[in-house]
């Protein structure tokens, strides 16, 4: 597992609006039964959640999704089976939406 993994939400009671699911925890902390994730959210689902830098917006696998930052969660480590990518290459825009919604600049 890898900070910045993208993983397929397998809930079929979210994945419509919610499709995958970002691993945002380090691997310096790698031991622990759980990570830390935010929901990917398709774009058409959330307008009203599109908050600029708490919740940027990404394009993955041809789709536009926030990051949805308020929504931070940890999930068991064995529910995050298989990553399907990764989104290393938003580092930036994530750390600061996380540092955004913690330190509120």
């Amino acid at each position: 597992m890898a900070q910045f993994d993208v993983y397929r939400n397998l809930s079929k009671a979210t994945q419509k609006a919610f499709p995958f699911i970002l691993d945002v925890q380090h691997e310096y902390i790698s031991d622990l039964n759980t990570r830390i994730v935010l929901p990917l959210g398709r774009l058409k689902y959330f307008q009203n959640e599109n908050l600029g830098k708490l919740t940027p917006t990404v394009e993955y696998e041809g789709e536009e999704l926030l990051i949805l930052t308020p929504q931070i969660a940890s999930m068991p480590r064995n529910k995050l089976k298989n990553p399907i990518g990764t989104l290393e290459h938003f580092r930036s825009e994530i750390l600061a939406a996380l540092d955004f919604a913690i330190t509120g600049i």
